[in-house]
């Protein structure tokens, strides 16, 4: 899943997009409101990290003038103001959720896994796909009970396909959310990963549609 980070405070940013990545996340950090706003209208972000003392343009007027653009991508809003007052104009502009600073990075993680599975109407920290489960708060995956160990870019795509069960996605979707915008992609990697987690998942469990793209198989025991 991918998420734009957007925090002017170098060290700051530097630490949440450290601790992004290592839980999984493909990360795109900005430090301007203007090239925020950019970002969000021309990329398909899973979720946005806000903080709101920016250069550029102000982070409420930048969230207001994505919702009003219909940019409808979660955010969490960051903010050193404590007042009640400013929650409430966050909320009110458009945000989802809202972490005063300072922030423990464990919680801002957790917020931000609980924003990205509701955002495909999902409440529980596991996801469930008949006999395979992904556990998004361990980055863990079970099979039959059974932990599959995966890489990185085998799970991020699992973790893709199973926030969107029954939907086929196509590898240009995948590309751009699983990996950040400078990533050097290359679009026949994802055939190789999606061919790792047939191996390791069953050769029936992934579904290649015909020109379209993938879909995960959603019933139980999946052929090996």
């Amino acid at each position: 899943m991918r998420v734009l980070l957007v925090e002017d405070e170098p060290r700051l940013s530097a630490q949440i997009r450290s601790a992004l990545e290592a839980a999984g996340f493909a990360v795109d950090a900005v430090a301007d409101g203007l090239e925020a706003w950019h970002c969000g209208r021309s990329e398909p972000y899973d979720a946005v990290i806000l903080d709101l003392g920016l250069p550029g343009m102000d982070g409420l007027s930048l969230l207001r003038r994505w919702r009003s653009e219909a940019v409808a991508f979660p955010v969490i809003v960051l903010t050193a103001r404590a007042g009640w007052t400013e929650r409430v104009e966050g909320i009110d502009a458009g945000a989802d959720d809202y972490l005063p600073k300072p922030f423990r990075m464990e919680e801002l993680l957790a917020r931000v896994r609980a924003l990205i599975r509701r955002a495909h109407g999902f409440s529980a920290a596991e996801l469930v796909c008949g006999d395979l489960r992904l556990d998004t708060r361990l980055a863990r995956v079970t099979l039959n009970g059974e932990a599959i160990p995966l890489t990185a870019h085998e799970f991020k795509i699992l973790a893709y396909l199973m926030h969107h069960p029954g939907a086929v996605v196509s590898r240009t979707e995948l590309i751009e959310h699983i990996y950040a915008q400078d990533f050097d992609r290359d679009s026949n990697t994802i055939e190789v990963f999606i061919a790792r987690l047939r191996r390791k998942l069953g050769a029936q469990r992934i579904e290649t549609v015909r020109g379209l793209g993938y879909r995960l198989f959603a019933g139980h025991g999946a052929d090996a």
